[in-house]
C-alpha cells in the first residue's frame, strides 16, 4: 500500500469553502473513479488553520497515476470545480507526497 498526503493551502478565508466542495461534489467523483481516501485533517494547533491535511491510499503507483489522471480530465469534475471558484481561487497552492512506511510503521 502507498500513501499520499496531499496539503491544500487555502487563499485566506476560502477553507470553508474547499471542506464543502470535498464534501458535495469531490468525494463522489472519487468513488466513481475508486479512489481512497485514508483521512482528512485541518489544522487546530498550527502554523495555519487554513490548511487541509488528507491522505490517500493506492495499490502501486501505476494505480495512482491511471486514477489521478482519470479524476483531473474527468468533464464532470472540471466542469464542478470551476462552478465553485468562479468567485476565484479556493487553493493558493498544493503540496503533494507519496510516503513509504518504516520498517516499524504500524501503517503499511
Amino acid at each position: 500500500m502507498i500513501h499520499e498526503l496531499r496539503i491544500y493551502h487555502c487563499v485566506p478565508g476560502r477553507l470553508p469553502d474547499l471542506l464543502r466542495r470535498f464534501e458535495t461534489v469531490t468525494l463522489g467523483i472519487w468513488e466513481r473513479h475508486g479512489i481512497r481516501q485514508a483521512g482528512f485533517w485541518t489544522v487546530a494547533v498550527g502554523p495555519s488553520n487554513q490548511d487541509l491535511y488528507y491522505l490517500l491510499e493506492w495499490e502501486s503507483l501505476a494505480e495512482r497515476e491511471r486514477k489521478w489522471g482519470a479524476f483531473a480530465s474527468d468533464p464532470e469534475w472540471l466542469a464542478r470545480r470551476a462552478e465553485t471558484e468562479r468567485d476565484g481561487a479556493i487553493v493558493a497552492s498544493v503540496e503533494n507526497m507519496i510516503l513509504a512506511p518504516t520498517a516499524f510503521s504500524s501503517v503499511k
